[in-house]
């Protein structure tokens, strides 16, 4: 399989055959939030096919056995950009170690970023990040293994408009090879609906991928999600993988609270 599939019917018959042709040393923007969205049946087929040096784009990492957390344990993955990695060992390790090459990125900088990069925008200037290494340059993206910087990220343009003082840092819109996001729903035209928070990344990821692959737990046909519902239309969405809705998935952190204890004289059990 190669390029985009043509015609409507965008669905293929399994995750495998959705991400064979992505080859070693691809660029993947990759959707999810935390270990919420995170499209696991695809990253496990592409870690059975054994593709490897892939550059990704994700707000994070997953964990360290699930997510991406599956291909960086194997060594997938040899650059990440990300927002947040504070929850994986081994990530720490392999960029410590300087296995891994990190472009730290401000969380809404990096959405938009990722937004531009499908809407065609070459770049943007943004507050966010003057003063910082973000702009002046000088952050670690890679260590040498000896406690050393071996790369370091670039200084970046800073300029001022009109009659005001405030400076604006320039930021690269990205796009990438490949996108691969889970969505709630969609059709086989490829209109995606993203459930809640999932819904974060993911749109934005999957316009910066030239081909979008998505894996869906609910397959309809077209024209039974309601246009205004619509999260992602189908033009950005190349392949559909329909993995249903007894998909396996994870909490990143689990919080739980005690019940509250009842007031004294107030029988227990349900009440009615």
């Amino acid at each position: 399989m190669t390029g985009a599939r043509t015609g409507f019917d965008k669905v293929v018959a399994s995750a495998a055959e959705a991400v064979a042709d992505i080859p070693d040393g691809a660029s993947l923007a990759v959707g999810g939030f935390g270990l919420c969205g995170n499209p696991i049946a695809l990253i496990e087929a592409l870690l059975a096919q054994g593709t490897t040096g892939l550059s990704v784009v994700s707000n994070n990492c997953g964990v360290d056995d699930w997510g991406l957390g599956v291909l960086l344990n194997a060594q997938r993955i040899a650059k990440m950009t990300s927002s947040y990695v504070g929850e994986n060992k081994e990530f720490e390790r392999q960029f410590l170690s300087g296995e891994l090459e990190l472009e730290l990125t401000p969380q809404g900088t990096l959405a938009e970023k990722l937004r531009a990069g499908g809407a065609g925008i070459a770049a943007f200037f943004t507050r966010t990040g003057v003063g910082t290494q973000v702009a002046d340059g000088g952050l670690p993206r890679k260590y040498d293994g000896a406690g050393g910087v071996a790369i370091a990220s670039p200084a970046k343009e800073v300029r001022t408009f009109g009659d005001s003082d405030a400076e604006y840092v320039l930021e690269e819109a990205i796009s990438t090879d490949f996108a691969l996001v889970h969505a709630l729903r969609g059709d086989r035209h490829g209109n995606l609906v993203f459930n809640r928070s999932a819904r974060n990344f993911s749109p934005l990821a999957a316009m910066a991928g030239r081909v979008c692959i998505a894996q869906v737990e609910e397959l309809v046909e077209p024209g039974e999600i309601d246009p205004d519902s619509v999260h992602l239309p189908g033009v950005y969405v190349h392949r559909l993988v329909h993995v249903g809705t007894d998909i396996k998935k994870r909490i990143e952190r689990r919080t739980v609270t005690e019940p509250a204890a009842a007031p004294s004289g107030t029988p227990s059990g349900k009440e009615g």
